[in-house]
């Protein structure tokens, strides 16, 4: 399997170079060359498999080449051994025709768990085989953080920088970074916003002079090892439902495009999709683009979903080069025409494209609240706001109620007390027994100012587990 860059102007590498690439030299993000094709007998054949065995059957040609079977078999249960409930993504059902697929019984309770357990083990294997050391530097707006920091701290080859807005997340999402000590853990708040973050860490990876030596991995979602690992739970999701024998749809909270990018390659794969909804906040890029081909930059705020506080997305651009016929120059310049103007649109043909699969809704804080109240007192299932967001825009966006509807859960509502709060739910919320006393542990975190600079210094002081680089 090669990949090659949304840019076109990078060379193809094989999984073990884009593992450790994450960004593209020309500044585009890395894609398969040619994507792997189930046929939908080869799919109901999987039906009843544990979840790392599904795992092992999706991912296997991403990985041809590079990790033998026996190895990536003893990687994927290693890494989904550690989730907390036996079916790893449960469904639990809502309504007549409606799941949430809940994706937050890993160690971080979040959805990300299920690409950075992957992640950290997946850095293991290939540094020791290669005899090397990397530097992680990495933007989050939430979850990833704490997924990155407890799928990577035992990784004996890796020191980790994680990136979050200063006082932007709540206070689990913070703690469950900053109360993790290691020689190689590092957590920076930036005085700053998380697309401030990201544009470091993208700036970062395109001038790597600073780390004298030694090179960037990233473990933000345009690292394409994560998107990969999250192709699997649609064909879980669809698998328990009757797929492939009748179709899907998903509606799926996201900021940065990557979760919902991966249901995209899904049906690619030959997964039957009928419809996926981007469900977004008040920061709704995506959805301007989806509802009416504007995807122009606007103020970002804050709101009770944190995690898609989001006003660039990232994977965005992975959809894009699709949809123009995978034409690194048009993405290029579409790219040069965001950067320096802050927005663009597409051919109608091209839109229009995308909506035969696209719907989207833009949910606000009341709104997320409003959900939160509901579906408690209907279900007594108790939501976080981005699910609480994805299961609005499903019911506001569904186009048929005969064709099941998955939410993907993304976290877990403890994360979110605040917005539980305000939904007037009186509901007590408690963290699982391996978190029971986060609240009592200390904390290691440096606050920098919103500068470059300031962040790479840190970094190549702070590197080789405390030795500066």
């Amino acid at each position: 399997m090669r990949y090659i860059s949304t840019r076109g102007q990078a060379p193809a590498l094989n999984f073990e170079d884009v593992l450790l690439a994450g960004l593209a030299t020309d500044g585009g993000l890395y894609v398969p060359e040619n994507l792997p094709r189930f046929t939908q007998e080869e799919i109901a054949s999987w039906a009843g498999l544990p979840y790392h065995e599904l795992a092992f059957r999706v991912m296997r040609p991403f990985v041809t080449g590079s990790i033998p079977d026996a190895d990536f078999k003893k990687i994927l249960e290693e890494t989904y051994g550690v989730f907390s409930h036996n079916a790893v993504a449960p469904l639990r059902q809502l309504n007549s025709n409606e799941w949430v697929m809940e994706l937050f019984h890993g160690p971080t309770l979040a959805f990300k768990d299920f690409a950075l357990q992957l992640l950290g083990r997946l850095l293991d294997y290939v540094l020791e085989k290669r005899g090397e050391r990397v530097v992680i530097v990495g933007a989050t707006s939430g979850d990833t953080g704490s997924a990155a920091i407890e799928g990577c701290k035992h990784c004996e080859n890796v020191d980790i920088f994680i990136l979050h807005p200063h006082n932007r997340v709540s206070e689990v999402q913070r703690r469950q970074m900053t109360t993790i000590f290691g020689e190689n853990i590092h957590n920076i708040a930036i005085e700053g916003n998380f697309d401030d973050c990201q544009e470091m860490v993208k700036a970062s990876f395109a001038d790597q002079s600073f780390l004298k030596g030694t090179r960037l991995v990233a473990v933000n979602s345009i690292n394409w090892a994560r998107i990969m690992a999250q192709i699997v739970y649609y064909f879980h999701a669809a698998l328990q439902l009757g797929g492939p024998a009748r179709s899907v749809s998903f509606s799926v909270p996201t900021g940065n495009f990557g979760d919902i990018f991966a249901g995209y390659l899904a049906r690619n794969m030959g997964l039957p999709i009928n419809q996926l909804i981007v469900a977004t906040n008040r920061n709704d890029i995506l959805h301007r683009f989806m509802s009416g081909n504007q995807y122009v930059k606007e103020t970002l705020h804050a709101t009770l979903s944190p995690s898609m506080d989001i006003m660039v997305s990232s994977n965005f651009e992975r959809l894009l080069f699709d949809l123009h016929g995978r034409n690194g120059a048009a993405i290029a310049g579409l790219m040069d025409t965001f950067k320096q103007g802050g927005g663009f649109s597409v051919e109608e043909e091209r839109w229009t494209e995308a909506r035969k699969l696209f719907d989207s809704l833009a949910v606000d804080d009341a709104q997320t609240c409003e959900t939160i109240a509901e579906v408690f007192e209907q279900t007594g299932e108790l939501l976080d706001p981005h699910t609480a967001i994805g299961v609005k825009a499903a019911r506001e966006c569904r186009r048929s109620l005969d064709i099941p509807m998955v939410i993907l859960g993304t976290a877990h509502p403890v994360k979110f007390p605040d917005a539980v709060e305000k939904a007037g739910v009186g509901k007590a919320l408690e963290l699982p027994a391996h978190l029971s006393d986060l609240f009592e542990r200390d904390e290691r975190c440096t606050v920098l100012p919103n500068d470059l600079k300031a962040v790479q210094a840190f970094v190549s002081q702070h590197g080789n587990r405390g030795k500066p680089l």
